[in-house]
């Protein structure tokens, strides 16, 4: 099984990118933002890669860490959801935030993806609570809860959807309270 690969990208599509490695071009599915922050790496990306196959194909998807990997193939492990859907879950938000709306039990989140309703977004939430629980993620869903509250905050100000979450990705530790991510969340906005 392919587990990482390293090379430079040599084409890109909305859903996927040829990734050159030693003069072999693999097609793999990648989430926009992977696609983005790879495009930015001078040199060789490397990306960790889940090997799907199936009776008569074989697909590669791959994340730039491996906690991303991880959590898709939690996702994979649900009955009712395929590859495609994984990757477009793990699309809608960045990984930690999906997290703690997985684990305070926020479906309407989850509801945002296509192909995603109620009940699916539901067993989602029953099926990796527990283990998001296990692995230290906030179950009380106060965390998710400011960042929710932040995002809308952005939103007000007049910022899009789309720029609103990038915004909210890699805030600090210390960030606590829907006043602090927001200013953290601003001056994320001013570096780019």
């Amino acid at each position: 099984m392919i587990i990482q690969l390293e090379g430079e990208i040599k084409f890109k599509t909305e859903r996927f990118v040829v990734l050159d490695v030693n003069g072999v071009g693999y097609r793999v599915f990648v989430a926009f933002e992977t696609m983005k922050e790879a495009a930015k790496k001078k040199g060789p990306v490397l990306l960790w890669t889940h090997q799907h196959v199936r009776e008569n194909l074989m697909d590669l998807y791959g994340f730039l860490n491996y906690a991303e990997l991880h959590f898709f193939e939690m996702l994979i492990g649900i009955s009712g959801i395929g590859p495609k859907s994984a990757l477009a879950i793990i699309s809608v938000a960045p990984l930690d935030a999906l997290k703690k709306a997985i684990a305070a039990g926020e479906t309407s989140y989850l509801t945002k993806v296509s192909g995603v309703g109620r009940r699916l977004s539901e067993k989602i939430v029953v099926e990796l609570r527990d283990k998001l629980g296990a692995a230290g993620v906030d179950k009380t869903g106060q965390g998710f809860k400011e960042e929710e509250d932040a995002l809308e905050a952005l939103r007000s100000l007049g910022y899009s959807l789309k720029e609103s979450r990038d915004a909210l990705r890699n805030l600090p530790e210390d960030a606590k309270g829907t006043e602090k991510i927001v200013k953290h969340a601003l001056r994320n906005m001013n570096k780019h």
